[in-house]
């Protein structure tokens, strides 16, 4: 299925030159990991706490820098010779605290459901553990659509955008369960794709 994920080479080209800079420089992958997931974390809680509704702007920006944040890790990782198992963990566990420091602030935004933000969250946290399993089922990581980690970033930094600068409509809060199916369809497509590339029925 389509996903923004397919742009990640483009992304990662332009990055490429930050990334020879920061190994030159010493910065290891594991510690952009922390300073992905501290930000998110920091940012998540700023945003459910402050009430003052332009401290949703924060959101978009946080969402983008976390997604660079992400590449180049993984670029360090792959590109600078700085894999290791400890590294696979912090990516993994990372990615689902920083998703859902950044997703569970729409709890508390009208007109979304607290109830339809958590089924998000969850479904978020069982997309990636599904994407994660490929290679128990002899497959690579799973990156499938549509509403893989890329396409969250997108749909919630331009609801976060437009709740920033202003209200939004009741109609709105249709987002959310939409956000839940594309979410199922999600992890039907990851654990499809790792047993077809598994070769396993």
């Amino acid at each position: 299925m389509p996903s923004i994920y397919q742009l990640k080479p483009a992304f990662q080209g332009v990055l490429r030159p930050l990334v020879g800079a920061l190994a030159r420089a010493g910065t290891t992958a594991n510690q952009v990991t922390v300073i992905a997931v501290l930000l998110s974390v920091a940012v998540g809680l700023a945003v459910g706490t402050v009430d003052d509704p332009r401290i949703l702007l924060l959101l978009p920006l946080a969402l983008f820098l976390r997604m660079a944040l992400n590449a180049v890790d993984g670029m360090l990782a792959r590109e600078h010779g700085q894999r290791s198992r400890l590294g696979a963990y912090l990516n993994e566990l990372g990615d689902v605290v920083a998703d859902a420091a950044l997703v569970a602030p729409f709890a508390f935004l009208a007109p979304f459901s607290p109830a339809w933000t958590a089924v998000v969250v969850a479904l978020s946290i069982v997309a990636e553990y599904a994407g994660a399993m490929g290679p128990l089922a002899g497959a690579s990581r799973r990156y499938d659509g549509p509403m893989g980690k890329s396409d969250r970033a997108l749909v919630f930094g331009a609801l976060a955008l437009w709740a920033g600068l202003a209200p939004l409509p009741d109609a709105v809060a249709w987002a959310m369960p939409a956000v839940a199916l594309l979410l199922v369809a999600t992890i039907v497509n990851r654990v499809r794709g790792a047993l077809r590339e598994g070769g396993t029925r």
